[in-house]
């Protein structure tokens, strides 16, 4: 019986591996297991492990992850067919059940698939929400809670500080005071209660979005409750969904204004309170339900990835003091010790720029992109594609490859040097590319630039012992260090009179 079973799982490997190359499909690991495909292949951290095969197989590999067709792709020329030649065909996304929980059944920005819905939210998030003059219009907010940063920081008596938590909790203020007028960490915290939950809310939520689901690559341990992902899911999203919705009929009702501007009436509203304004142009289109699910994209998209960034950032420069001392004399020479840094200071600060840039390359918060799914037939590398294949693009694997990256292992911002922008044309596209690139591009920029740049000029920076910092990745979406990143710092000469300025 035992020989039976193996001869059958011989002979079923190589008619798959046959019929493989008979369809003319892209290279895929020998043997591809009954139920697993190459499941079994696959360690964590996922990126590191799609490089391997990718080493073995091409920049241009077809996996199967369970039940699900997977091509991965590893190279700026493959990644160039799939996100410019065959945009179109790569715009959907593939049905997951984060998509389906946390994304309204498919409907929001980050997994509608490709159409009129889709399109006329991604109107809205460029024109209303992350537009230059939106942007412009809320500057003070991200001024102001960089600020309040920077005297947390001040404070903190040379002491040990967590970066990790510190830029994540820069970020979540930023994000809900633009969203709503309100902040729920450090100091000035208003409802003490309602900022509890929203903690809360925030945890669950990237613990639960983070984990791997075995589930969706096994749909029979779903069927038969074995995963226990999906009830999480719907739990979390039911609290964030009534949390979100509550902010609405505040702002609906005029008592979520917390700022003087929107009190005033002037020009500074909450995205909310834009959102709503929306409505009377066009009620059937802007429903709570459409304004709540581009909220916590926004909210989602736009904290962890921005605060990965910069504990990656800095942990750079602090194994490198060289690049960090480079980038204060930049800031000192054209901020000056008279004021506090300020976004309209980014674009005189090339060296600056050329840290993010070196950052986003060695260690992108997007290592595989958002996954995206063919909608018909294509043709990709020479091979044939079948629709409803899920596309991987290993970012991570095209940007420390040393065929593309001379001394791609080693932290040097100098090679960006006279580069404009954050792109290189497939070989360095860290917010993506094509129709379904990140809309947040600019203010991601805006806010790591600002952040980076005030604790640069109002601190000086050391390791907590003599060791470099652990650069190791960690597990998850965002790729985050699996060490956080803890330094010491110290104030300034001028710190002080800076901060105490109104």
């Amino acid at each position: 019986m035992v020989i039976e079973f193996f001869l059958f799982l011989a002979l079923y490997a190589v008619a798959k591996r046959l019929l493989h190359k008979i369809r003319n499909l892209p290279p895929s690991p020998f043997p591809t297991l009954p139920i697993l495909g190459h499941l079994h292949l696959l360690k964590k951290p996922l990126h590191r492990s799609l490089s391997r095969i990718s080493r073995r197989h091409g920049p241009v590999a077809l996996l199967q992850f369970g039940s699900r067709r997977v091509l991965v792709v590893s190279s700026p020329d493959a990644a160039e067919e799939c996100l410019a030649k065959n945009d179109v065909v790569f715009a959907n996304r593939p049905r997951l059940l984060a998509g389906k929980h946390l994304g309204y059944n498919h409907t929001s920005l980050a997994w509608s698939s490709y159409g009129d819905h889709w399109r006329n939210l991604r109107r809205i998030a460029s024109l209303e929400i992350l537009s230059t003059n939106r942007l412009l219009t809320l500057s003070s907010i991200r001024a102001g809670e960089a600020k309040s940063l920077l005297c947390r920081l001040a404070k903190s008596g040379g002491q040990s500080v967590d970066m990790k938590s510190a830029f994540f909790e820069l970020m979540l203020n930023v994000m809900m005071q633009m969203i709503a007028g309100k902040r729920y960490y450090g100091e000035n915290v208003g409802e003490v209660e309602e900022a509890r939950k929203f903690r809360e809310i925030v945890t669950e939520t990237f613990k639960i979005g983070g984990a791997t689901n075995i589930g969706e690559f096994l749909p029979f341990l779903r069927r038969m409750g074995l995963n226990g992902v999906e009830e999480q899911l719907m739990a979390v999203q039911k609290k964030r969904d009534e949390f979100m919705q509550t902010l609405i009929d505040e702002s609906r009702s005029g008592e979520g204004d917390a700022s003087p501007e929107a009190a005033e009436g002037g020009k500074r509203k909450t995205l909310i309170q834009v959102l709503l304004s929306l409505r009377e142009t066009d009620p059937e289109y802007y429903k709570d339900e459409t304004i709540k699910s581009l909220m916590l994209v926004l909210l989602a998209a736009g904290t962890d990835t921005s605060a990965a960034t910069m504990e990656w950032a800095m942990s750079a420069m602090l194994n490198h003091p060289e690049i960090l001392k480079k980038a204060q004399a930049e800031i000192d020479e054209v901020v000056g010790h008279d004021r506090l840094f300020s976004e309209s200071d980014l674009p005189k600060l090339p060296y600056l720029h050329c840290i993010i840039n070196e950052t986003m390359r060695m260690y992108p918060v997007g290592p595989l992109l958002v996954p995206h799914e063919s909608a018909e037939e294509c043709h990709v590398g020479g091979y044939r594609i079948p629709p409803g294949t899920m596309l991987l693009v290993n970012l991570f694997s095209i940007q420390n490859d040393p065929k593309y990256w001379p001394d791609a292992a080693k932290f040097k911002p100098e090679r960006f040097e006279g580069m404009e922008g954050v792109r290189d044309g497939y070989k360095m596209m860290p917010f993506g590319s094509g129709r379904r690139g990140c809309p947040g591009e600019n203010l991601a920029l805006r806010m790591v630039g600002l952040a980076l740049g005030s604790l640069i000029q109002c601190f000086e920076w050391d390791r907590i012992g003599d060791e470099p910092i652990d650069m190791t990745e960690g597990t998850g979406l965002t790729m985050p260090k699996a060490q956080p990143l803890l330094a010491r710092c110290r104030p300034r000469s001028f710190t002080s009179d800076l901060l105490s300025q109104a």
